[in-house]
């Protein structure tokens, strides 16, 4: 069973930055392709990043394309959303999100994704 830690929200200004950890418990991380997705209040959770296991291949939606940067480092586990020129419609709760081992594919589909983290909240103030 693989969890998923999540860290380093928060509250920050507009314009600012923040980047969000993402620890997985589990063997062959690489194997898996990760996603990052966000829920504000009141609406439906969407798509920000995904990342293939090797970390060569990623994809994000419009509203956050050259802002947010997703990335992997795979002899800790770990990944990343580095997050740039917030604003504040980026505000919502940010959830890390792997998918089963061996489909190291990224996906921007949540239906993809079997393993969730618990959900961590950044604020941006206006």
């Amino acid at each position: 069973q693989v969890q998923l830690v999540e860290s380093g929200g928060g509250l920050v200004q507009a314009g600012g930055s923040l980047r969000l950890s993402c620890a997985a418990s589990g063997r062959d991380f690489s194997n898996r392709a990760m996603g990052w997705f966000r829920q504000a209040p009141g609406k439906e959770r969407e798509f920000v990043a995904t990342i293939s296991g090797s970390g060569t291949s990623t994809s994000y939606p419009d509203p956050v394309q050259g802002r947010l940067t997703i990335s992997r480092d795979n002899d800790r586990n770990k990944g990343y959303l580095q997050m740039n020129s917030l604003k504040p419609e980026d505000t919502a709760v940010y959830y890390c999100t792997e998918r089963k081992y061996g489909f190291r594919e990224s996906s921007k589909r949540s239906n993809s994704y079997a393993y969730w983290g618990q959900g961590n909240q950044v604020t941006v103030s206006s």
